[in-house]
């Protein structure tokens, strides 16, 4: 029988002391398996049904007024660059409602022009109004309170906004044009306005040490998320950091069921990230603690590869995967949206 390591035992006693959560973050082997299982009992004791929510993903456009060093979208990367306008959108989004898809993530880069938001209101405001039982997250990045409140009436009520990094300085090495503060501003903006908010980090990027992954686990527990995801680096082929190591699997895997364990009520994905990190990643997302998943079914074809957001190369699971995993893993998809 294997041995309970013992940062795991304190953990499940509810010591989450530095010394614990820095053995849980560099556990490997039989120490990692316990940490997962603890996590997935968390999980299974706030979500005893054992769902995974699907998201369909529309990557609504590419357009961007940030320059953040691991992305291979940034204003300054010579991306070329689309927008879909307010009919395809909400045809793309009627044709996944009809395939039985219930919670649809759009997502764009930061662009706070006007007649962007605009269209995207509208569109939100129609797709709720004509889509019964329609869940949609946005993933827009920083925008203005009048913005938010814009779309937040329209009719969207879950939003992901990413802190990436709980060290002010750690941030603004990668996102040279924002700053934490103004990031944290508008993660605060998102919950007073009623929004159920998701964030969390990026694990390996360039310069980051264990202290700042521990200050990103404090960071998560400083708001009152309904969602939240740590993401492995992958240096994008056109970025600033395209020479750069790519993050640790492993570690990025040992924060998914930390944070699990600290704060088990909320939704947490297991990304596509993770399978391009290593083959069979996202499964042990799952086994991580993870209960999200997303298909990208639902930008078209032709547009797809002018989405590379953290590579030129990504991996984009299809149903078949997902649904290999999920049964894997003992959990169930679901399409209606977890609460």
């Amino acid at each position: 029988m294997q041995m309970v390591p013992k940062f795991v035992k304190e953990m499940e006693k509810g010591n989450f002391a530095k010394e614990v959560l820095v053995e849980a973050l560099g556990c490997r082997g039989d120490e990692q398996e316990s940490l997962f299982a603890l996590a997935r009992r968390r999980r299974d004791e706030r979500f005893p049904e054992r769902k995974v929510e699907v998201r369909s993903v529309i990557e609504v456009s590419n357009v961007c007024q940030q320059a953040c060093n691991y992305c291979n979208m940034g204003l300054l990367s010579g991306q070329e660059r689309y927008t879909m306008d307010r009919e395809e959108l909400v045809r793309l989004a009627e044709h996944l409602y009809e395939k039985g898809r219930r919670v649809l993530l759009l997502q764009s880069g930061e662009c706070v022009e006007p007649p962007f938001v605009g269209m995207l209101a509208e569109a939100v405001a129609d797709l709720t109004k004509r889509l019964p039982g329609l869940t949609l997250i946005l993933c827009m990045g920083n925008m203005s309170d009048e913005h938010y409140q814009k779309l937040h009436a329209a009719g969207a009520k879950r939003y992901i906004l990413k802190f990436e990094a709980s060290n002010p300085e750690l941030y603004h090495s990668l996102k040279p044009r924002d700053t934490l503060p103004q990031r944290l501003a508008c993660l605060e903006s998102l919950l007073r306005l009623g929004f159920q908010v998701g964030s969390g980090d990026i694990v390996g990027v360039p310069g980051q040490t264990i202290d700042d992954l521990l200050g990103d686990l404090a960071m998560l527990g400083r708001y009152a998320l309904s969602m939240e995801s740590c993401t492995v680096f992958i240096p994008g082929e056109n970025s600033v950091y395209r020479d750069q190591p790519m993050g640790d699997v492993d570690t990025t895997l040992n924060m998914m069921a930390t944070a699990r364990i600290l704060y088990p009520n909320r939704l947490i994905p297991t990304t596509s990230s993770l399978e391009k990190g290593r083959e069979g990643g996202q499964y042990l997302g799952l086994m991580a603690g993870a209960n999200t998943v997303t298909i990208h079914d639902g930008t078209p074809e032709n547009l797809k590869h002018l989405f590379p957001i953290y590579s030129t190369k990504r991996f984009t699971p299809k149903d078949s995967h997902l649904m290999d995993i999920v049964e894997k893993a003992g959990l169930r998809l679901s399409q209606e949206a977890l609460s």
